[in-house]
């Protein structure tokens, strides 16, 4: 049986090979020839830029020699943090992740390791090497299931961010698999989980659970904003922030709150949460930052009250509607979606409306970046709706071909994101 060649080999196979001697391939790698020497010899191990630089002269692609290099450096070896963690990096910036699974393999008994896993892992998530991230957060929450941390927690929470999509059901999964460890986290962390959670609810259009996160969330930020506002100076400096102002969360949480209501038909109660939320005199920031949010939010609420009274049925507001969207870029798929449910519902004809906002309507279709408020979920359920009430519109007025076409597309995404709800209302109107 033939020996397994190590990288050791390799390497002295292709110096023979090109009559290279140990001081050439020192010059030509940018190693040291002592280094080299000791390589060759078995008296050093290998490092992972070393062997990079080796397999640039070798005229191999970078990673060649990376299983190997797992076999023989680290499980054959002593482990050592400084060995495994360049390349874990290297690793994730050349996408191998197999390699990664690997090396990680060998670590996860030893919980010494866990906290120098999750470090390298929020690199990765800040890195937005979102694959590698995910595979080290899992270790990290495998190795501390027992533990009830802080740092499990936090692995959850990354490990629900990285596993959204546009599934419905995997993203339903990932929602119920993370919260119940949102009250192990920080309480500034909470803020934002709760936040998260309620705008993938409101995704899967599981309305009781959106009303329940959004009054939770909203109980916490008002208990911390009457702490934390009235801090100054250097006190206020080293408090924990959210990624948005303390007062937003609360104003927030109105704002669900009224898309429950909105849902429900209870438009009365649906306007109240809206001038709650558009109302800042409580808030005592004045800074740059804080006034950006609060003229964010007055902006939503004054489009979402116009939205609330055209669902209500209150045709005289339409043209001020289409008035006040057609600057507000980030309001229009919303807005457009908006005039359309109430048109198919009270047979509003809104031909012109529909003509005005064509281009806008066609860019909706591909678009999926978030925006303002809303995440990609949202906006994915959203665009499958609007093609769903454009269809539906169209076949109402008779306009059969362009009916059936915009149903179809909707059919197509609401199968896409995994909608079933939807996909059998599809069908049904079809």
């Amino acid at each position: 049986m033939a020996q397994a060649t190590t990288i050791r080999t390799e390497l002295e196979n292709y110096m023979e090979l090109e009559a290279l001697n140990i001081s050439q391939l020192g010059k030509i790698s940018g190693l040291n020839p002592g280094t080299i020497s000791s390589i060759l010899s078995g008296n050093k191990v290998i490092a992972v830029d070393q062997l990079d630089r080796i397999t640039t002269v070798m005229r191999l692609e970078h990673g060649h020699f990376y299983e190997q290099y797992i076999e023989e450096c680290l499980v054959n070896a002593p482990l050592n943090w400084r060995r495994v963690r360049p390349f874990l990096y290297r690793c994730a910036e050349l996408g191998k992740l197999n390699c990664i699974e690997k090396a990680v393999e060998l670590l996860i008994d030893n919980l010494t390791y866990s906290p120098l896993l999750f470090e390298t892992a929020e690199d990765f998530f800040q890195d937005n090497k979102r694959e590698a991230a995910a595979i080290l957060y899992d270790v990290v929450a495998s190795s501390e299931r027992r533990q009830h941390s802080e740092r499990l927690a936090l692995c959850q929470y990354r490990l629900f961010s990285l596993r959204l999509g546009e599934d419905h059901s995997k993203n339903l999964q990932a929602a119920i698999q993370f919260e119940p460890f949102v009250e192990r986290l920080d309480e500034i962390d909470q803020l934002d989980a709760l936040k998260d959670l309620a705008n993938t609810y409101r995704s899967l259009r599981r309305w009781d659970k959106v009303e329940e996160v959004a009054k939770e969330m909203g109980r916490k930020a008002e208990i911390l904003y009457s702490l934390y506002s009235g801090r100054t100076g250097r006190r206020r400096e080293e408090q924990r922030q959210p990624s948005r102002p303390l007062f937003t969360y609360v104003a927030l949480a109105d704002l669900f709150k009224a898309s429950v209501f909105v849902e429900q038909g209870n438009y009365e109660k649906a306007l109240e949460h809206n001038y709650l939320y558009a109302d800042f005199s409580w808030v005592k920031e004045t800074d740059d930052k804080s006034n950006y949010w609060i003229a964010q939010f007055t902006e939503w609420a004054q489009a979402n009250i116009y939205a609330i009274k055209l669902m209500s049925g209150d045709t005289s507001i339409i043209s001020e509607y289409v008035a006040y969207i057609k600057s507000k870029e980030n309001e229009q798929l919303t807005a457009v979606l908006n005039l359309l449910k109430a048109a198919n519902y009270y047979g509003y004809n809104i031909d012109d409306v529909i003509q005005q906002f064509d281009s806008e309507i066609q860019t909706f279709m591909l678009k999926q970046e978030p925006f303002g408020v809303y995440i990609q979920q949202v906006i994915a359920d959203q665009s499958a709706s609007l093609l769903f009430e454009l269809g539906r519109y169209y076949l109402t007025n008779a306009k059969y071909n362009d009916g059936f076409d915009y149903l179809l597309a909707g059919l197509q995404k609401f199968l896409f994101i995994n909608n079933q709800a939807n996909v059998i209302k599809s069908v049904r109107l079809f």
